[in-house]
């Protein structure tokens, strides 16, 4: 089981959305709790930047995080994403993702199909379409982790390999996986990849290996090297489409605090109650 088959056109009505038959949309204001914490002050730098990889450069404070500083429940990073400003032909967001996270240094084995290949290699960040039974509308809609407050994914790992950092961030640690799975099938938002083939070649910042899940991490290695924004992000914003916003949910005076305030957005399964840290507008 890897990640899931190649997206189709799903169909929602007026009210909710139904995305691979069960990810169901709220249609209220369904805003993130912001007040579980109190955001306790900000550090003012000087700006620099954390290199991803070739032409990926993600914004830095300096300072705003020093190295192998633990991770404090003061941020709770999130993602607020606006399906408008999404274009229907742009994949700037898979490509950095990929990069990133050395996804494209995977190679497809000679003795593998292409078919095969689509559905079982791994990815963190996918475009679902979706369409209007009653206007034909069409939204695109990126899909990755959720980061959710109670994740599924932690609650059936039977090791702890599953588990949500103090930031809010949803990870794997790759060295107690044993590959059982029990995370993707837990995960109500399909978002889990399962790695089949051996890691030729990797990313520092992003061990891999054959046997074990992985899933978007907000690129957490990078934030704890003083990033403050996801190769993702970073991607659609040079791309010139503003239709990502990251930034720390407890920040009231942050960009996402600020336009989750002042927009509409949604988040998908709001009926599981489990808080998540990606947000929706527009759908």
């Amino acid at each position: 089981m890897g990640r899931p088959g190649k997206d189709e056109f799903d169909t929602y009505p007026a009210i909710e959305t139904d995305v691979f038959g069960g990810l169901i949309m709220s249609s209220s204001n369904d805003q993130p709790d912001l007040t579980r914490r109190r955001f306790i002050g900000s550090s003012v730098a000087a700006a620099t930047a954390v290199t991803v990889g070739p032409g990926i450069f993600l914004h830095t404070i300096a300072k705003a995080k020093e190295p192998g500083e633990p991770v404090s429940d003061k941020v709770r990073w999130g993602l607020l994403i606006d399906t408008a400003k999404c274009k229907d032909d742009c994949s700037a967001c898979i490509d950095a993702c990929n990069e990133a996270s050395g996804i494209n240094l995977l190679e497809k084995p000679e003795e593998t199909s292409d078919e095969r290949w689509n559905e079982t290699r791994p990815q963190w960040i996918r475009k679902v379409k979706l369409k209007d039974k009653m206007t034909d509308n069409i939204t695109n809609l990126v899909m990755m982790c959720q980061h959710c407050e109670t994740p599924p994914c932690a609650d059936v790992c039977p090791t702890g390999a599953s588990f949500k950092r103090a930031d809010g961030i949803v990870m794997v640690d790759r060295h107690t996986c044993i590959g059982c799975r029990y995370c993707m099938m837990a995960c109500p938002y399909k978002a889990r990849s399962f790695i089949h083939e051996n890691v030729a070649e990797q990313r520092v910042e992003a061990p891999r290996g054959k046997g074990c899940v992985e899933s978007c991490n907000l690129c957490a290695p990078y934030l704890d090297k003083g990033a403050t924004t996801t190769a993702c992000v970073q991607a659609c914003t040079d791309k010139g489409h503003g239709a990502m916003v990251f930034g720390d949910l407890n920040d009231q005076d942050s960009d996402i605090a600020k336009a989750l305030k002042s927009e509409n957005s949604q988040q998908i399964r709001a009926d599981l109650e489990l808080n998540t840290g990606v947000r929706y507008s527009n759908i």
